[in-house]
């Protein structure tokens, strides 16, 4: 048998219910790790702890949280951090979008995107970093967007949010090197998710043009990213930007 190679870690994962989200949580647990299940969908976060509990028997914790909402994020943070005496691992993969043409964009379109997808980011960083620097360690992988390096018509907000991300990324790599928190993002491209099952046959067949590898990715292509960025073997690794997208943009 394989050596677990996130045994007894601690991970909080935000956006985890479905999705990308929870192909990451479940990847964690593989790998032993007691996962953190943050999102706003309660329904399908319990489904999802149920699932991983039945297959790895590692513990769960469910939290609702409006990660716009600071002091929610931070009473979320405290409380795992008194169950299990420590987080080793945050992933920020909770993210809306909203999209129009700029010029058709409404000023709430713009910063509910925002909100959620840079300023929810910030808010869960900011509130394990007291703990993860008293540890002197910690991972803290944030999931960014091919579109954040890009750019996408109709996207403004998105993009911006996540370019944001990546620039936040780097900065906090070098805030917080000297303490052994390794900072890093992930820069999916079009993964198969509810979002991209909504395209249309010609959406999906146009998008395949711009994708050299011609196929959109699984929501397992990323969630092996994240898991080889938590374990020992990246402890070289810090503010980089992986992306994961099938060679659309290099």
């Amino acid at each position: 048998m394989c050596e677990k190679k996130l045994l007894n870690k601690v991970a909080i994962v935000t956006g985890a219910a479905q999705g990308i989200g929870k192909s990451i949580v479940k990847k964690l647990s593989s790998e032993g790790a007691n996962c953190v299940i943050v999102d706003v969908d309660i329904v399908a976060a319990e489904q999802t702890a149920k699932e991983i509990n039945s297959e790895y028997g590692t513990e769960t914790m469910i939290f609702r949280v409006d990660v716009v909402n600071f002091e929610e994020v931070q009473n979320c943070v405290d409380e795992v951090f008194k169950k299990f005496g420590k987080i080793d691992i945050l992933v920020n993969n909770a993210g809306i979008t909203k999209d129009n043409l700029v010029l058709r964009m409404s000023e709430e379109e713009w910063d509910k995107v925002i909100d959620v997808n840079l300023k929810g980011s910030f808010n869960f960083i900011k509130a394990v970093a007291k703990y993860m620097l008293k540890q002197r360690s910690g991972r803290i992988i944030n999931i960014a967007s091919v579109v954040g390096l890009m750019g996408n018509a109709g996207q403004a907000n998105y993009s911006a949010s996540k370019g944001g991300l990546i620039a936040l990324t780097k900065t906090l790599a070098r805030e917080f090197a000297s303490r052994n928190i390794l900072v890093n993002a992930v820069a999916p491209g079009f993964i198969k998710t509810r979002m991209t099952d909504a395209l249309s046959e010609d959406q999906k067949k146009k998008l395949m043009e711009l994708i050299p590898l011609s196929r959109l990715g699984e929501p397992e292509d990323v969630a092996n990213v994240v898991w080889f960025l938590c374990i020992e073997e990246s402890s070289y690794i810090t503010g980089q930007v992986i992306s994961v997208n099938g060679g659309m943009y290099m």
